[in-house]
């Protein structure tokens, strides 16, 4: 059963997504949360696999309110609800920490397919989708510590293989591409992928691809 916590201002909106949530026998809404703050106060109590996370809310908004979860370090996975699919408050989203990111006028099974792949551990944002997205807001990235030319220890443990598949993720590729054009078995490629993610500590696949842009490895076309 996944644990889902709905964040929104709109009374409606959290009704709507509620009845929808438990059409579903795999799923159970444990709470509402009015504002990011009572969000991030719930999501301590009730350890929720998911939240439905808005982000324009009163008194702290879900960007801040993800930033905290996450730093909390729980289980709890964050996945931004957002009016517009490529605005600066989805790229902030996913740099505090979310797994993902949907529109808030997706369709009823993308939304029930985005709440079971978060719970997972999977990224929401289909990769093409999330090229076009850190494309957009590549120039809010900090500007980098490390010195040109020297590499960058968050990659220092990956293979050369690793660092490769990495490269192709942040340029969008999915799994069953990587597997194609590198000639190797989709099994393998999620190996390597789990690897990555471990190594780098990186939360999802969407979190892969932002550290791919942080360390240069991949730059916006």
């Amino acid at each position: 059963m996944t644990t889902v916590l709905i964040a929104d201002d709109q009374p409606l909106q959290r009704f709507g997504f509620r009845m929808l949530l438990e059409s579903q026998d795999d799923m159970t809404v444990v709470g509402e949360a009015a504002n990011g703050a009572e969000a991030t106060r719930m999501t301590a109590a009730l350890h929720p696999d998911v939240v439905l996370m808005d982000v324009r809310m009163p008194d702290l908004d879900g960007i801040e309110a993800t930033r905290r979860i996450v730093a909390a370090g729980g289980r709890t996975r964050v996945l931004i609800l957002t009016t517009f699919d490529l605005d600066a408050y989805a790229y902030a989203g996913l740099r505090a920490g979310a797994s993902g990111f949907l529109v808030k006028d997706a369709q009823p099974e993308e939304l029930l397919s985005g709440v079971r792949a978060v719970a997972t551990g999977d990224a929401v944002v289909a990769p093409s989708l999330t090229r076009r997205l850190l494309d957009a807001y590549v120039q809010h990235l900090p500007a980098s510590t490390v010195p040109d030319g020297a590499p960058d220890p968050r990659l220092a443990t990956l293979t050369d293989r690793e660092n490769e598949i990495l490269r192709v993720m942040g340029q969008g590729w999915t799994n069953t591409e990587i597997a194609e054009r590198l000639h190797l078995a989709e099994s393998t490629v999620k190996t390597h992928v789990g690897r990555i993610l471990a190594k780098t500590g990186s939360r999802d696949r969407v979190q892969a691809v932002i550290l791919a842009y942080d360390t240069k490895l991949v730059t916006p076309t």
